[in-house]
């Protein structure tokens, strides 16, 4: 019978190796695009205070990354399944390095706001398409493994945002720590240049939004993306507002914010080293009932937070909960639509930053009459109900 990818590793060490270039080629690129992602979080003091801008208002700048990042998948996905998935990833990464440049020049809020809107754009063709080239090149037995290598370049994207921005904000300001990420996005898109030559085929909108309700009407894929959905919505929500609560509380401000932030990616490298070795022990779905305990225990600890350390110890273990149950989707997600896979994944990322960008908002809405704690607790148990269903499916 012929293989249905013949050109994927057919042992041990052709896919070890095969990981290896693919990282070498990608790593870069997804630390860059992860940097982007919160490198604003721990920094909305510094911009509210700039612009005059009220914390809710600063908050939207998280949004106005997430929701572009989001509507632009439907857009992105069939284009990568038509020119190139490589190809794409180059463009995109070129294009966030110029929209970094933008934010760190902006003169007014709103232009900051609007340069936010062309970073998610162009972000949004970075790690999806990537996730897409390793479920095109390495095998199902060995994919959940190689993504997790993957996400460590971007937890080291998401760490050093949260740290870079912490530290480097009171010494270059918020401008310069942007345009120290538009720099690593342009080295970035010099990495992932060349490889093999991809396929180039027509490119039609109608076969792919076609292709798009077919992946949908898929009951294993409408389970997984309103799953990212929700997670994406109930854990990033909390973030835009770390750096207000720590001051309000008397913790610290946009350091101690920083490197709260910082401690989720570190979680999320706790997750990276331990995942064979917890698959390999309790499976996918002991994984990801564990995720979810340690997502809403994190939760808690930063709601209940009367000390500094409480802060980074809720996040360290919300970083390794999200990630343990965001990988166990992802690598199911690469299998719902083989011969779509760009266009499958598009869509995961969609559902999964439409979450993100509604977070905020939904967080500040419940916040704002009851308080930081009943926001995190309601956030914590809709994140336990979404592991422990999802691990029976």
């Amino acid at each position: 019978m012929a293989q249905l990818h013949p050109d994927r590793p057919q042992t041990e060490l052709d896919s070890r190796q095969l990981v290896t270039r693919l990282l070498l080629a990608f790593g870069l690129g997804a630390y860059a695009s992860a940097l982007g992602t919160r490198l604003l979080d721990p920094m909305m003091t510094l911009i509210g205070t700039d612009f005059l801008a009220e914390p809710r208002q600063t908050a939207l700048l998280a949004s106005a990354f997430a929701l572009p990042y989001a509507l632009i998948q439907p857009v992105l996905g069939p284009i990568g399944d038509a020119l190139g998935k490589r190809r794409v990833v180059g463009w995109s990464l070129l294009g966030l390095a110029v929209s970094a440049l933008l934010c760190a020049l902006a003169p007014s809020f709103w232009w900051l706001f609007a340069a936010r809107i062309l970073a998610g754009l162009t972000a949004g063709g970075t790690m999806p398409l990537t996730l897409a080239v390793f479920g095109d090149s390495v095998p199902l037995v060995r994919r959940q493994v190689a993504i997790s290598r993957l996400l460590m370049f971007a937890i080291a994207g998401q760490v050093s945002g949260g740290a870079l921005a912490g530290v480097l904000a009171p010494l270059l300001g918020w401008r310069g720590v942007l345009a120290l990420s538009a720099l690593t996005a342009l080295a970035g898109w010099f990495a992932a240049r060349g490889g093999p030559a991809e396929p180039r085929l027509p490119l039609n909108f109608g076969q792919s939004f076609r292709r798009t309700g077919t992946i949908l009407a898929n009951p294993a894929a409408r389970l997984l993306f309103g799953a990212v959905f929700i997670e994406g919505c109930l854990i990033f929500g909390l973030f835009p507002y770390l750096g207000p609560l720590l001051v309000e509380r008397g913790l610290g401000g946009a350091t101690q914010a920083g490197l709260s932030i910082a401690s989720f990616g570190l979680g999320g490298f706790l997750y990276t080293l331990l995942a064979g070795i917890i698959l390999r022990a309790i499976g996918q779905s002991g994984l990801i009932r564990l995720g979810a305990i340690c997502v809403a225990a994190g939760l808690l600890s930063v709601g209940l937070a009367s000390t500094l350390p409480m802060v980074p110890a809720g996040t360290i273990l919300m970083g390794f909960g999200f990630f343990a149950v965001h990988g166990s989707i992802q690598t199911r997600v690469t299998e719902v639509a083989p011969h779509a896979r760009g266009s499958a994944v598009s869509m995961h990322a969609f559902w999964f930053f439409l979450g993100q960008s509604i977070g905020p908002l939904a967080f500040g809405l419940l916040a704002a009459p009851a308080g930081v704690l009943p926001a995190v607790v309601l956030c914590g148990a809709g994140i336990l109900g979404l592991g422990f269903y999802l691990a029976r499916r």
